[in-house]
């Protein structure tokens, strides 16, 4: 079973909780009813993308990573491959139940273009990013309004994307210093525009805060030292910053009760970071 958890990053699904609170919020069609299945759905398909990556992988990790659980033989490839195609069925099944297939199969179809074509290209940090994207749209049902918010969320994982590749061999300080910019940007773009409220937008501001010190300090440590350690803890953080930022967004268009709850997994993730790596 641990191998299993392993191959999924079990514990950094906490980090896509929020990704279809954000753009529910968004489109002003908050979660509820049979939408409450959407969260599962994009943890199934966070789930089927990390056991399809390390099936791509399987080669390179072998050299860089052999402790992961398919190069050590605790997993086959085909039944990494199997873990994928199922979470994948999950997620869209999920999705259809909550009446939101058409906004999934175009999140399905990311992953796994992600994983299989474009992740070891240039753009890969770009097919990332879109993956993101399109897991806030799913909790939008694809309304235009969440385009916004998707955008911020994409933004960050560009970023974090481009820098995690540095995280065995280290970066250069120029992708270090582009990831701490975008985080900068990302964070005005999730507390700026139409709020709910002045209440939502002080918990805007709040969250928004927190995913910029949380975020910005191991980014700001990566740009002065770019070694592969160092952009590992850079990338563990960005990771971990999805919360806040995902609640900054939530908080602004008027769910300051979702992204209190939401912001209550932030200090699970990070515990549960010590067991299992979420990179």
């Amino acid at each position: 079973m641990r191998a299993y958890v392993e191959l999924v990053r079990a514990p950094a699904a906490l980090s896509v909780l929020g990704d279809t609170l954000a753009g529910a919020a968004a489109s002003g069609n908050p979660l509820g009813g049979r939408r409450l299945a959407l969260p599962l759905a994009s943890v199934a398909f966070y789930w089927s993308g990390m056991a399809l990556n390390d099936w791509s992988d399987r080669a390179l990790d072998a050299r860089e990573r052999p402790e992961r659980p398919i190069p050590s033989g605790r997993i086959s490839p085909n039944q990494a491959l199997a873990v994928a195609g199922g979470l994948t069925a999950a997620g869209l099944a999920l999705a259809a139940y909550s009446k939101s297939l058409k906004a999934a199969v175009p999140l399905a179809a990311a992953v796994w273009a992600y994983d299989l074509v474009l992740k070891s290209t240039v753009a890969g940090p770009a097919g990332m990013a879109l993956c993101r994207g399109l897991d806030v749209m799913l909790g939008a049902g694809g309304a235009r309004s969440a385009l916004p918010a998707a955008t911020v969320v994409a933004g960050h994982t560009l970023g974090l994307t481009a820098l995690s590749r540095g995280e065995v061999h280290g970066a250069s300080d120029i992708v270090a210093k582009a990831a701490l910019t975008g985080t900068a940007v990302a964070t005005t773009a999730a507390v700026v525009g139409k709020s709910a409220s002045w209440r939502h937008r002080l918990g805007a501001v709040a969250f928004g805060g927190m995913y910029a010190a949380n975020v910005g300090y191991a980014q700001l440590a990566a740009t002065k030292d770019p070694s592969g350690p160092t952009v590992r803890k850079a990338t563990v953080a960005g990771i971990h910053g999805m919360v806040p930022l995902q609640a900054a967004l939530a908080a602004r268009r008027g769910s300051l009760l979702g992204a209190g709850l939401l912001s209550a997994a932030l200090p699970l993730a990070r515990k549960l970071a010590k067991k299992v790596s979420p990179t």
